[in-house]
C-alpha cells in the first residue's frame, strides 16, 4: 500500500506513523483466518485486512469517517494473532492505535461509550479508586445471583513477601487491580525468585502500565502512566537492578513498548528505550534459572491446561516459554485445542464488548477443559479473571502452581 493522506493528517507524527504502516501491507489476507472475530462473525470488515483498509480509505480522503467504521475498529480485540502470521511483518496494532485516535477525532461516540470508556480509565488504573469498589461487591458478592457473581472474583490473600536478602535484585511491576484481585501472584513470584537467589523488590510509586488508556483512544494519558513507572523505576535501575519483572504478561508488553511510545520525548526517550530493554517476562526469568532448585506445589503429576495469552505468543513472543517450565517441574500438560485464539478478556474488552468477549470465553473455556485438566493456569491477570468467570475449575496464574498448598490446586 502507498497511500496519499489527506490534509488533516499527512503532515502530522501520527498521519506520518500511519503513512509508514500502512505501507508494509501487501493486502494478502493471510491474517483473515487466524483473527478471532472474522472467525466469530464472519465479515470481512472484521478482519485485519478489512479493519486496515477501512483506516486507509478514511485517511486518504476516499470514505467519511463514521459510527460503523469506529465500531469495525472498537472490535478488534488487539490480539496481535495477525502479527503472528503476517509474512511482511506488519505492527498493525500500532496502527490500530493510531486510526482509533484519528477516526474518534471526528466521528463523535455515542453518550453510553463515552461514559463507559471513562470509568473504564477513571477507575480501574487506579488501586485507590478500584479496591474499595472490588471490596465491596465481593462483600455482597453471597447475596448475588450466579450469573453475576461468577464475574466478580473472591477475595485472595497473599502469601508471605520475603525479605530482600539477596546480591541479585530485580524489579517488579505491581500493575493496578493485580495487587486486589490476586495479591498472592507477585508475592509467588517473588518466593520462587527467592529460592533461585534473586530479590524482587517494588517502587512503591509505580502503578498501570498505561495500556489501557493506550488501547481506548487515550495515547497522551498512557505515556503519562509511562513516565511516572520510568520515573518511579530509575532510582533503581541506577543502583544497579538487574531486570523489570512482569508478571501480567499484557502489562509486559505494554513497557517493553516504553521506548518505542516515548522515542520522541527528549526527556524520557533514552530512559524509556532503556526500560524497555530491561523488561523481562517473569517466564524469562525463571527459563535461564536452575529450575531443579524449584518445588511444585501441588501434587505431581497434576494435570494442567495452560492458557497462554495473546499478549504472551503474539505479542511477545514467548511461546512454549511456560509450558516447559511446568513440564520439567512436573506437571503434565494437557493438549489445547486452538491454542492461539483469543480468550476475550483483552484488557477492557470484555468490559466494552461483552457479547463477543462471552462467546470467545466459551469457546476458550471448552477448549482448555477439553482434556479434563485438574486446573487451569495463564500468564495474565486479565485473561485469569475472564476465565475463571465461565469454568468450575480453579484457574490461576502459572506461577502460583509452585506456591499452592496442597490440596489447594
Amino acid at each position: 500500500m502507498k497511500p496519499v493522506l489527506v490534509n488533516f493528517v499527512r503532515d502530522t507524527p501520527l498521519g506520518r506513523d500511519a503513512a509508514a504502516l500502512l505501507r508494509a501491507c501487501v493486502h494478502c489476507g493471510a491474517c483473515a483466518p487466524t483473527c478471532p472475530t472474522f472467525q466469530l462473525l464472519g465479515d470481512e470488515l472484521d478482519s485485519p485486512r478489512g479493519r486496515i483498509y477501512q483506516m486507509k480509505m478514511v485517511l486518504e480522503g476516499r470514505r467519511p469517517a463514521t459510527r460503523e467504521t469506529l465500531a469495525h475498529l472498537d472490535r478488534c480485540l488487539g490480539c496481535r494473532t495477525c502479527e503472528a502470521v503476517c509474512a511482511s511483518g506488519m505492527h498493525y496494532a500500532a496502527l490500530l492505535d493510531i486510526g482509533r485516535v484519528l477516526i474518534e477525532g471526528r466521528v463523535a461516540r455515542p453518550w453510553r461509550e463515552r461514559v463507559a470508556r471513562a470509568l473504564v480509565r477513571s477507575v480501574i488504573p487506579h488501586p485507590g479508586r478500584f479496591t474499595p469498589l472490588l471490596r465491596l461487591g465481593q462483600l455482597v458478592r453471597p447475596l448475588m445471583p450466579t450469573a453475576l457473581k461468577r464475574r466478580i472474583p473472591a477475595r485472595r490473600r497473599a502469601v508471605e513477601w520475603p525479605a530482600s536478602r539477596h546480591a541479585r535484585r530485580m524489579l517488579v511491576l505491581d500493575g493496578c487491580v493485580q495487587p486486589a484481585i490476586a495479591p498472592n501472584i507477585n508475592a509467588a513470584a517473588a518466593r520462587v525468585l527467592d529460592r533461585l537467589g534473586i530479590s524482587l523488590v517494588r517502587a512503591q510509586s509505580a502503578g498501570c502500565c498505561g495500556a489501557l488508556h493506550q488501547h481506548t483512544s487515550d495515547p497522551s494519558g498512557a505515556l503519562d502512566f509511562a513516565r511516572r513507572n520510568i520515573d518511579a523505576w530509575w532510582p533503581h535501575v541506577e543502583a544497579g537492578c538487574e531486570a523489570i519483572v512482569t508478571t501480567a504478561s499484557g502489562c509486559g508488553l505494554h513497557v517493553k513498548e516504553y521506548g518505542h511510545l516515548l522515542r520522541g520525548d527528549p526527556t524520557y526517550a533514552a530512559r524509556a528505550k532503556r526500560v524497555s530493554q530491561m523488561a523481562r517476562d517473569l517466564s524469562e526469568v525463571v527459563a535461564r534459572e536452575d529450575l531443579g532448585r524449584l518445588e511444585p506445589g501441588v501434587p505431581a503429576g497434576t494435570k494442567v491446561a495452560f492458557q497462554s495469552p495473546c499478549s504472551l505468543q503474539h505479542g511477545q513472543r514467548l511461546n512454549g516459554v511456560v509450558e516447559k517450565i511446568l513440564s520439567e517441574a512436573g506437571f503434565v500438560l494437557t493438549e489445547v485445542p486452538d491454542r492461539y485464539l483469543c480468550c476475550g478478556s483483552a484488557g477492557s474488552y470484555a468490559l466494552l464488548q461483552p457479547g463477543i468477549a462471552s462467546r470467545l470465553k466459551r469457546n476458550k473455556v471448552a477448549a482448555l477443559e477439553s482434556a479434563r485438566p485438574d486446573l487451569i493456569a495463564s500468564a495474565n491477570i486479565g485473561c485469569l479473571v475472564h476465565l475463571q468467570s465461565g469454568t468450575d475449575l480453579p484457574v490461576r496464574h502459572w506461577i502460583e502452581l509452585f506456591q499452592l498448598p496442597r490440596g489447594d490446586a
